[in-house]
């Protein structure tokens, strides 16, 4: 009954941090590049794991190493910078929208190669929300001509990575901690985040204030909607199952929305018609 309890907790709480992600993407771009944002992203969250879970590394076995790694690169260091990519070209809530899409890639995935069942209206579900994110992005394309939607297949990209990711730590990762799991990632990414950071220009402007402005909006989506966000992720998918884990992306369009609004964006009567039939086939998809 606890753990029932417990796993609505941990997806109310991703779902307002991860929510809030994408606005301060958003304004983190206001004073970075985007290979400069994903690089700060992860170098912010490293530090910060390394500091509470350094002791946690010796508690995973050599073999699992090459599944921290994968888990590491599909789950946060690809993600990092399709995201601050993206951005540069369409709206946060948008962005949000689309990532609502990982768990209908979980479900693919998980049926093509790690061996999980479906039931028909999963199927359904995978089609009608492909739909929708046509929809949402043709519609938006049209509507917007000063964005370039044709990065939005960046952020479906990073979904798929998102995917790969909870069906591999289901898989191969369920006996280690979470705060293992999540330290151990970012040790991998943290030397190459300070490769592309020192090749970016980074340390040439780094005294500019607007600049100085956004890194503090990326050293809070570092440490906290990328470290501790990951923590309880993890947790998530080990006390009960990828797909409901993912379907944390219901609920993120919804603080990524109201974000938005705060921040002058609206989306077109199309675009919500849109965004509802691909929470329709998230929902048909994460059945059981």
């Amino acid at each position: 009954m606890f753990s029932k309890q417990l796993k609505w907790f941990f997806l109310a709480l991703l779902a307002l941090i991860w929510g809030s992600s994408f606005i301060l993407i958003k304004k983190g771009l206001v004073g970075l590049a985007p290979f400069q944002l994903g690089a700060l992203r992860i170098i912010f969250a490293a530090l910060f794991l390394l500091s509470i879970g350094f002791k946690s590394l010796a508690k995973i076995p050599s073999p699992q190493w090459k599944y921290i790694a994968l888990t590491a690169l599909f789950g946060t260091f690809i993600p990092a910078f399709l995201f601050s990519i993206a951005q540069k070209h369409i709206s946060s809530s948008v962005s949000s929208i689309l990532n609502s899409l990982t768990p209908l890639n979980t479900l693919v995935l998980g049926v093509l190669f790690f061996g999980l069942t479906f039931k028909r209206a999963q199927i359904f579900g995978v089609v009608i929300g492909l739909a929708g994110s046509l929809i949402l992005i043709v519609n938006g394309a049209a509507n917007h001509p000063e964005q370039n939607y044709y990065y939005a297949i960046l952020i479906v990209i990073a979904s798929i990575c998102y995917a790969t990711n909870v069906n591999l730590i289901k898989k191969h990762l369920s006996d280690l901690s979470p705060l293992a799991i999540s330290t151990g990632n970012f040790s991998v990414m943290l030397i190459p985040a300070l490769l592309i950071l020192s090749f970016s220009g980074f340390f040439e402007i780094i005294q500019i204030p607007k600049v100085q402005h956004s890194v503090l909006f990326i050293l809070v989506l570092g440490v906290i909607g990328t470290g501790i966000a990951n923590i309880i992720f993890f947790k998530l998918i080990q006390i009960y199952s990828p797909v409901f884990a993912t379907s944390v992306t219901y609920l993120i369009p919804v603080v990524a929305f109201f974000w938005g609004l705060l921040d002058n964006e609206m989306l077109t009567p199309v675009q919500f018609f849109g965004a509802f039939i691909i929470l329709v086939g998230v929902y048909l998809s994460a059945k059981k």
